[in-house]
């Protein structure tokens, strides 16, 4: 091999290990910690197939259909109680309106939600409102427009003002 050969070979390999080490030093400077996994209860349905793999039992499973979704619903205690919701419907809203899960009142921005899950968020009475989010984050859509996302996951949480 030339001298010039030998170069380009000892820089790739340089480069190479260079990139190695950042990807290391990436996932070991990562705060996250692992939670440990608990046994799950599996109840495998044609409309989660591919979807989840396992359901646990704590999830309760609404509806019927083709698509499904997880969804939350956390309280001004911050309990959270987690639904499977399956439908055929395409937006949000209109599945969670089908099974039940929401309640409201359509005004001049669309549907205001003001029950979810059979307890009441009252801005007038009790200063609290139904928020919004869409993986962990406020939704920048209301419930009335957010087209289903069947990895996604839906939530809405009690809040006070």
């Amino acid at each position: 091999m030339n001298k010039n050969s030998m170069r380009k070979l000892l820089s790739f390999t340089l480069c190479i290990v260079l990139i190695a080490a950042m990807a290391l030093l990436a996932t070991g400077c990562s705060d996250k910690k692992e939670t440990p996994k608990t046994p799950a209860t599996t109840t495998q349905t044609e409309a989660t197939k591919g979807i989840l793999e396992e359901v646990p039992t704590q999830v309760t499973e609404k509806g019927e259909g083709k698509t499904a979704f997880n969804f939350e619903v956390t309280d001004l205690d911050g309990k959270t109680t987690k639904f499977l919701v399956k439908t055929d419907k395409t937006i949000v809203g209109e599945a969670l309106l089908e099974v039940g899960l929401i309640a409201g009142e359509e005004g001049p921005y669309g549907l205001m939600v003001n029950s979810v899950n059979g307890i009441t968020a009252d801005y007038n009475k009790d200063k609290a409102y139904w928020a919004f989010y869409t993986n962990g984050e406020y939704a920048t859509k209301g419930v009335d427009q957010t087209e289903i996302d069947p990895t996604a996951t839906y939530a809405f949480v009690k809040t006070p003002a």
